[in-house]
C-alpha cells in the first residue's frame, strides 16, 4: 500500500491521528508517513493511519517495513529467508519481491490511529 512521508517525527506534526500521542519518546532518527486510501478501513492497517518509522532500525524477520518501489513508498512485511529477505505486499497484489537495502526506508515501530471519526 502507499504511504504519503508527512516529515520527520520530531516535529511534532498535527494530525488528527496523533493527537494525545507523545513524539518525543521517538529517536532522532524517526520519520512519519501517513497510509493512503488504498488500505482502505478494514485490517491492522487502514486510511489514515499514521506510522512512526525508524530508518536506523534493521529490519527482522515479519517486521512492517517502508521500501521505495517504482518511486513510491509501500508498506510490506518481511520474510526471511537465510541472509536475504523477501518483502511481502500488505495490499493489493500479492507477488512478494527480493529486498535490496537501498530500497528499504526503515522499520515501522509504531502506530497511531484516529478514533471516533
Amino acid at each position: 500500500m502507499r504511504l504519503n512521508y508527512l516529515g520527520p517525527a520530531c516535529l511534532g506534526i498535527n494530525h488528527p491521528a496523533l493527537e494525545g500521542y507523545d513524539l518525543s519518546r521517538f529517536r532522532p532518527s524517526c520519520y512519519l508517513v501517513e497510509v493512503s486510501a488504498e488500505a482502505g478501513v478494514d485490517g491492522p492497517v487502514i486510511e489514515g493511519d499514521v506510522l512512526v518509522v525508524d530508518e536506523a532500525r534493521a529490519p527482522g524477520h515479519a517486521d512492517l517495513v517502508v521500501a521505495e518501489v517504482e518511486g513510491e513508498q509501500r508498506l510490506f512485511r518481511t520474510h526471511r529467508i537465510g541472509g536475504r529477505m523477501r518483502l511481502m505486499p500488505t495490499a493489493g497484489p500479492r507477488e512478494s519481491i527480493w529486498a535490496r537495502q537501498l530500497d528499504l526506508r526503515g522499520v515501522v515501530v509504531s502506530q497511531a490511529r484516529r478514533y471516533g471519526l
